[in-house]
């Protein structure tokens, strides 16, 4: 598949509630992700775990949009809004950009940019 495709399948996903599922379909086992500064995670495994952290302190959804999709030669870049309650953080009202590099219809990296 494209980029584009898998972008768009990917995004499909996580606008259906799927993200876990579609972590394990789309990510290399060798995935690094990382948070604005923050260290990267290396690893399907250790992601995984910081996946099912993060999606199981949400208490409510209220919503994602995707905003702009941008691809290149094994380079996506995607805008989200995203409304939810997590358990730590409250109420969230968040913006990002998430650059991802793909490799055999795989992310291999995933870096997540936003502001407070």
């Amino acid at each position: 598949m494209s980029v584009l495709q898998n972008v768009e399948k990917l995004n499909k996903a996580i606008l259906e509630g799927r993200a876990l599922e579609a972590f394990e379909e789309m990510y290399a086992d060798n995935v690094v992700m990382q948070e604005n500064n923050n260290p990267p995670v290396v690893g399907k495994a250790a992601n995984r775990e910081r996946e099912r952290e993060f999606f199981g302190n949400i208490t409510a959804f209220h919503g994602a949009e995707v905003k702009n999709v941008a691809t290149g030669d094994n380079l996506s870049m995607v805008e989200w809004t995203m409304d939810y309650e997590h358990k730590e953080w409250g109420h969230v009202k968040s913006h990002q950009v998430t650059v991802q590099e793909w490799e055999n219809d795989k992310i291999v990296r995933e870096h997540f940019f936003y502001g407070s």
